[in-house]
């Protein structure tokens, strides 16, 4: 399924798919990527009868890569697939959905959004005629892959990182000369909706991406905060796959994530809330009871449950707890609990009966101010 789908060419089918045999003689491979797959649920389930169809995923993906900082031989995708709408506005729907998750978790401004287009079949048929002939002339200074790619699909030779190929693929054809009227208005359609809804892209021509059952639009997300891994979402239309792979024409189009390196991107979560360190001097059974009432109210609360005062203080402390309960034997026995303010370093005694509306009170108007 992943060989005819992402292309015999590509670097995940020739280097970094995990095929094996099973005891049993089956031949198995590690899933890389989620839209091949989703394309065979939808054929096997007969999903056709239900389009359109808005999907989505997550879960491991493996690809057998020198692991380095934002790429994991094991790693984790979130993806939307949108199932049986031809028109560009989808892929602008799309692209969209992705603008804002990357917007809602603070990335914006550490994005940028690049994408192309790869036309249809027949603006790729006259285009790859004119790059294997432009390729042709520089045989000899490609790269070994390049060479093999030159014959059996000259495109994947433009997704080169080889810097010598990269020189070469610099003074190519451009794609975008040899779309057909119905690529270049379904292209301008779609830039068209990106403008209308401000979402900010530049166009790069050269930008094809690494599987074959791309057509029409393809895009990522990159970043220069991540090193050499700087895609954190990419995407494209694949009108061709559902019928690749013996299904009925469907067209399609998506996006995948990777959440090691949104999460690498995003960095920590800030403290909104710091815990209440509930700190008995004694047994642990009322502090038990404090605690559970402070949850009860909306509180976050840490109970201590063994070392003495004062390594009880330090493990308060070390969990940024804002205020610390003490409870007593003498507080205790007037229905009262000291609460010290770890901030302030000031404390006071606070009935129990009304703990639980006195911190929520001061949080509040921290909140607040």
């Amino acid at each position: 399924m992943f060989s005819r789908t992402l292309g015999e060419t590509s670097d995940v089918v020739t280097k970094e798919m995990y095929t094996f045999t099973d005891r049993s003689g089956d031949s198995l491979t590690l899933r890389p990527e989620g839209t091949a797959g989703v394309a065979r649920a939808f054929i096997s389930n007969g999903l056709a009868q239900s389009l359109p169809l808005k999907l989505f995923y997550r879960g491991p993906m493996f690809r057998h890569e020198r692991p380095q900082k934002g790429r994991l031989r094991q790693f984790h995708q979130v993806g939307v697939e949108l199932l049986g709408v031809e028109t560009p506005l989808a892929d602008v729907e799309v692209i969209a959905l992705a603008w804002r998750l990357l917007s809602d978790l603070g990335l914006a401004d550490q994005v940028k959004l690049e994408i192309n287009s790869l036309g249809d079949a027949e603006s790729r048929a006259e285009y790859r005629d004119a790059l294997t002939k432009y390729l042709s002339a520089y045989r000899a200074d490609l790269s070994e892959d390049s060479r093999n790619r030159l014959e059996r699909n000259p495109l994947r030779v433009l997704d080169s990182k080889d810097e010598g190929d990269r020189r070469i693929v610099a003074g190519a054809p451009r794609l975008s000369d040899y779309l057909n009227d119905y690529s270049r208005t379904f292209f301008t359609t779609l830039t068209a909706g990106l403008d209308s809804l401000e979402i900010p892209y530049t166009i790069s021509d050269g930008l094809v991406r690494g599987l074959d059952y791309y057509c029409h639009t393809v895009f990522e997300f990159t970043t220069t905060a991540l090193g050499s891994q700087g895609t954190v979402l990419a995407g494209g239309r694949y009108d061709e796959l559902i019928a690749q792979m013996g299904g009925q024409r469907t067209p399609g189009i998506g996006f995948a994530a990777g959440i090691e390196r949104l999460a690498m991107l995003a960095g920590d979560p800030p403290d909104t809330v710091r815990p209440i360190a509930v700190v008995p001097m004694g047994e642990s059974g009322p502090a038990m009871v404090v605690a559970e009432r402070l949850r009860r109210a909306g509180l976050v609360a840490e109970l201590g449950y063994s070392g003495n005062m004062k390594k009880r203080m330090a493990r308060a402390v070390k969990l940024n707890a804002r205020f610390a309960v003490i409870l007593g034997e003498d507080e205790a026995a007037r229905g009262a609990v000291t609460v010290r303010d770890l901030d302030a370093g000031t404390q006071e005694e606070v009935l129990l009966s009304g703990l639980e509306e006195t911190l929520v009170r001061r949080i509040e108007g921290e909140t607040a101010g």
